[in-house]
């Protein structure tokens, strides 16, 4: 498939996968693509731990399911009964955990372009973590990026050393398939933005449809 279908086909996934682990060697193919990310400085501020310890995984499990409850209970009513039936990790059962982390020393005090924009370092570890989710789409396997969590709890659960910040769980499986629609779409939780009201020309506020040159 070329890039703008994988782009298409992406999806952020829950309950598709099908149990069984996904191959040590599709595995590194999607760390590799990761890995060749651009980053600032060229810094490759990123490091890959991969979980599939099942105490590991349940451990992290019950922890997801805490703070989704939280969250839960945080809601008012009506957002609530729509945010019930939507499933928000597949840690267990995808069987592999990809944890993604950030480490801001990485390339030393002076970081090629990160000198006035801090955040370029952790843009930077976002860019690998697409590549790693688009590397999965052409292989058949399927992502699911898990947010519901202490980033203490998470450091302390795969033994980040201090100063590197974990910036994303990923359940890494096999999957039966990829939904046509994402689920937020699916379950009414909210719709996709239009295109049209994100492109502005020259400045801001000038929301237009795409100007041909």
């Amino acid at each position: 498939m070329d890039v703008y279908e994988a782009i298409a086909r992406r999806r952020d996934v829950r309950a598709e996968f099908t149990g069984e682990p996904v191959a040590d060697d599709v595995l590194l193919r999607m760390l590799a693509a990761a890995h060749r990310a651009p980053s600032v400085g060229l810094s490759s501020p990123w490091d890959f731990v991969v979980v599939r310890d099942p105490q590991r995984l349940a451990a992290m499990a019950q922890h997801v399911a805490e703070a989704r409850q939280r969250f839960a209970d945080s809601l008012p009513a009506d957002r609530r009964e729509t945010f019930d039936p939507i499933k928000i990790e597949g840690i267990c059962e995808s069987g592999t955990g990809v944890v993604v982390s950030y480490d801001h020393s990485r390339g030393g005090a002076h970081v090629l372009g990160r000198h006035t924009i801090a955040d370029t370092g952790l843009l930077s570890v976002a860019l690998a973590i697409e590549n790693l989710w688009l590397a999965g789409v052409a292989e058949g396997v399927g992502v699911g990026w898990v947010s519901f969590y202490d980033e203490d709890f998470l450091a302390g659960l795969v033994g980040l050393p201090d100063g590197v910040r974990p910036v994303a769980w990923l359940c890494v499986g096999p999957v039966h398939h990829l939904e046509e629609t994402p689920d937020l779409e699916r379950f009414g939780w909210r719709g996709r933005r239009p295109l049209e009201q994100a492109i502005h020309h020259e400045t801001w506020g000038s929301v237009d449809a795409v100007r041909p040159r």
